[in-house]
């Protein structure tokens, strides 16, 4: 009978792996609606959502996902009536709820918390119940893109023919956010606050460079997005260096490979 090695190193991808099921296909979106600088926003907002679940007692993983989806609602109303632009209004609130979160945070004398490993991951102290459920969060998140596919896909190309289509864009825009905001708290554990946005984005433009279609684009991301994983953590354990930051490194450095054998290949065709 086969059996699951139960160590750190083990626990860590799996964990992992888990998380690249949604954070490809969503990434994928992010990329194409260019929510990059949104999801940022709202990532940076997760450590106000842990201070106020420390402060309630409450699931830190709730306190994040509540907070994201406030902020993201906040945005959507401020960017509509400010007088500022949306990436001025996104800055502000970007680091003023990071810088907020770290204010609370170091109020909190009578619990000792580790900023950095909520700022960049700690997924080798992850759990079973941890990855159990990052697993169910992931497969609920998975299922509601697969049946909301069409009507993403309409949001992406062109809003007003999706609304013509009765594709319900803000409804589907809300439920995008409220993914973004889930998949945000998810990855708390794996890299990390400031990381998140980075494990989004990279693997989906990896696969941008070799799909054909947008349902390729959203799998080759989960191959890349797993592939980071796991090469990243045999980096973390053969450099000694942080997880979460390997991770992203090894995706970046899938991205560049990519990217060079894609510009290798376009100049020889223009020679030929």
């Amino acid at each position: 009978m086969f059996l699951i090695p139960d160590d750190f190193f083990s626990r860590a991808i799996i964990a992992g792996i888990g998380f690249t099921l949604v954070a490809g296909p969503l990434g994928c979106f992010v990329i194409w609606q260019r929510l990059a600088y949104l999801g940022e926003a709202m990532a940076h907002s997760a450590l106000l959502g842990i201070a106020l679940a420390i402060v309630l007692d409450i699931n830190l993983m709730v306190g994040v996902f509540s907070i994201c989806l406030f902020i993201a609602f906040m945005l959507s109303r401020v960017n509509s009536d400010s007088f500022l632009s949306g990436d001025s209004v996104l800055g502000i609130m970007s680091h003023s709820t990071l810088a907020i979160g770290l204010v609370l945070i170091s109020f909190m004398y009578w619990i000792r918390v580790d900023v950095l490993d909520f700022l960049f991951g700690n997924i080798i102290s992850v759990t079973w119940l941890e990855i159990a459920m990052i697993y169910m969060a992931s497969a609920v998140a998975l299922g509601v893109i697969v049946f909301k596919w069409r009507a993403m896909i309409g949001l992406t190309v062109d809003e007003q023919i999706a609304a013509a289509e009765g594709l319900q864009p803000n409804q589907t825009r809300i439920l995008l956010m409220i993914l973004l905001a889930g998949t945000i708290a998810i990855a708390m554990k794996i890299v990390g606050i400031i990381l998140t946005v980075a494990l989004l984005i990279i693997p989906a433009a990896t696969a941008r460079q070799v799909a054909k279609t947008p349902e390729q684009m959203a799998m080759f991301a989960v191959a890349f997005g797993s592939a980071s994983v796991v090469g990243g953590m045999f980096m973390s354990l053969e450099f000694d260096t942080p997880p979460g930051p390997s991770i992203v490194v090894f995706a970046l450095l899938l991205f560049l490979s990519m990217a060079t054998a894609m510009l290798m290949r376009r100049r020889s065709q223009e020679g030929v």
